[in-house]
């Protein structure tokens, strides 16, 4: 579990983060939603150290992150996974090469060792067999499976996801946010997505935290979306008259 208490962020007099106090909870998808400029970024990389916190304290357990120097950081970074936006998969490198890119780094196997740990990550992501291929011989969908699988070669406890749905058309979209549930319920790890897809909210919303410039303005789950009466989130979620709809009729239905 992660755990950020009164989180605040200013960049020069720009207050970004505003007092944000929740947490990410163990074994299930926990996502961070808001329109552009509420400050999801921001807080996601205060989350895996890149920023460091105006003021506020984030716990991974009983260790209180923020108070970590280097090199005790790096012990919890190991335990880090990150999918990122784009993929961010080497174009020089192989499939394989990119999944066993953390192994290179961070572990002392031998080569025979890693192989079989790629493959059998390549297997979970259904991948298997694309391991000579290069990014830009696979479609988007399967770079983003290639990604998923290099950030939990390492067996992490902790998976971070910066809009993994990005750029993808809405069946493959759900294809990787069932690949994302399942990998987090079959690792228990804690999982924390940071996403504008609304299919996602719905689909694999179980921790969902509604930032509104700066602040947080609403938490609950997929459930609790089509009912609740937060304003800000009304304005976020049914921007659309489709979805609108479809939350009138829910209200009638309940």
């Amino acid at each position: 579990m992660i755990r950020i208490e009164n989180i605040q962020k200013k960049f020069d007099d720009q207050v970004v983060l505003n007092g944000i106090t929740t947490e990410f909870e163990k074994g299930k998808t926990n996502l961070i939603i808001g329109k552009s400029g509420a400050g999801k970024t921001v807080l996601l990389k205060i989350l895996v150290g890149l920023i460091h916190p105006t003021g506020g304290k984030v716990w991974y357990g009983d260790t209180d992150f923020t108070k970590l120097n280097t090199k005790q950081r790096k012990a919890i970074r190991t335990d880090m996974g990150m999918l990122f936006q784009g993929s961010a998969l080497f174009d020089s490198m192989t499939v394989e090469e990119n999944v066993r890119f953390p192994l290179d780094m961070f572990t002392k196997l031998t080569l025979v060792e890693k192989k079989k740990k790629v493959n059998e990550t390549l297997a979970r992501v259904e991948l298997t067999g694309s391991n000579n291929k290069y990014p830009s011989e696979v479609s988007g969908g399967m770079q983003k499976r290639v990604g998923i699988a290099r950030a939990i070669i390492l067996d992490p406890k902790f998976l971070f996801c910066d809009e993994p749905n990005s750029g993808l058309d809405p069946t493959t979209s759900m294809k990787i946010d069932e690949l994302i549930r399942n990998i987090t319920i079959e690792n228990q790890m804690t999982t924390v997505i940071n996403t504008h897809d609304m299919n996602s909210v719905m689909e694999i919303g179980e921790n969902i935290n509604l930032l509104h410039l700066g602040e947080l303005a609403w938490v609950g789950n997929c459930n609790e979306v089509m009912t609740s009466d937060n304003k800000m989130l009304q304005d976020f979620i049914f921007a659309s008259p489709f979805l609108q709809r479809l939350r009138d009729a829910a209200i009638s239905q309940s």
